[in-house]
């Protein structure tokens, strides 16, 4: 059975969009068979991967909503071993027209339920709010990985997404774990920067990744191209960070290296 983690943080611009494709792509680089679902109405992870949401058929809307089968709506990547559930912007009203649904917390587990066994892992992109959709996703997630940005407002908002976990664990989902809290767009030149990791690590100890991943061009780049930093340039350090953090999450879970897979 595949694990399922949500990447999560309700502050916008921390690089959950950035990472949930840039980890999965790593990982399905690694010989992982990974599938990303875009829970944003934003679509970034969507059009990241290289679709256009406005052409999307099915989404992971009609899937919580309609309950339309989850593969039908899963789409492979550029990449081997990548595959990803689109999302759309009609996912801005899937709350307000999930709110009278018997068991509404629980639609993306439902959803996601007969296809976990096909992937072994499933990354959840979800969108900068504590929402019925979040909520959805960290119910369905067995952990939750916190991007948190290299700068002064860092942990901001980080208690309340904590007390949120820790309330989803009380109510919704008692195995839902932290997978780690992962520092972003660390800048070398800004002392701050390094600061924060320090103050971060120090308060949080081993719930933080050793993996820090740095403000890259390249990682900017990419979506643009519809591209995963790693099949746009392996060589970048955005592509190697991301590489890193995969096999430390491989590490943690006490998977193996599998041989790597073609980029394309």
């Amino acid at each position: 059975m595949g694990k399922v983690i949500a990447i999560a943080n309700q502050k916008g611009g921390v690089g959950k969009t950035t990472t949930a494709i840039n980890l999965a792509a790593s990982l399905a680089h690694l010989g992982y068979k990974t599938l990303v679902i875009d829970a944003d109405p934003q679509a970034n992870s969507t059009s990241g991967l290289g679709l256009n949401p406005r052409e999307v058929e099915n989404s992971i809307y009609e899937c919580m909503v309609d309950g339309v089968d989850i593969q039908s709506a899963t789409v492979p990547s550029q990449m081997s071993n990548l595959y990803i559930v689109p999302s759309h912007i009609d996912l801005v009203g899937a709350e307000v027209e999930m709110i009278n649904l018997p068991e509404r917390e629980v639609k993306m587990r439902q959803a996601i339920a007969p296809i976990r066994d096909n992937y072994d892992f499933i990354l959840i992109d979800c969108s900068p709010s504590l929402g019925l959709i979040t909520v959805n996703a960290l119910t369905a997630a067995d952990s939750v990985v916190v991007p948190v940005q290299c700068e002064y407002f860092a942990l901001e908002g980080l208690g309340k997404l904590l007390n949120t976990i820790k309330i989803i664990q009380t109510r919704l989902n008692t195995n839902l774990q932290i997978e780690g809290i992962l520092l972003t767009m660390h800048d070398l030149r800004i002392r701050l920067s390094t600061q924060v990791i320090e103050d971060v690590k120090q308060h949080f100890k081993e719930m933080v990744f050793d993996t820090v991943i740095p403000r890259n061009v390249r990682l900017s780049e990419s979506p643009s191209y519809g591209l995963p930093v790693i099949m746009y340039d392996a060589g970048s350090k955005g592509a190697e960070s991301y590489l890193a953090l995969a096999k430390e999450i491989l590490k943690k879970n006490q998977l193996p290296l599998k041989a790597k897979s073609p980029k394309a």
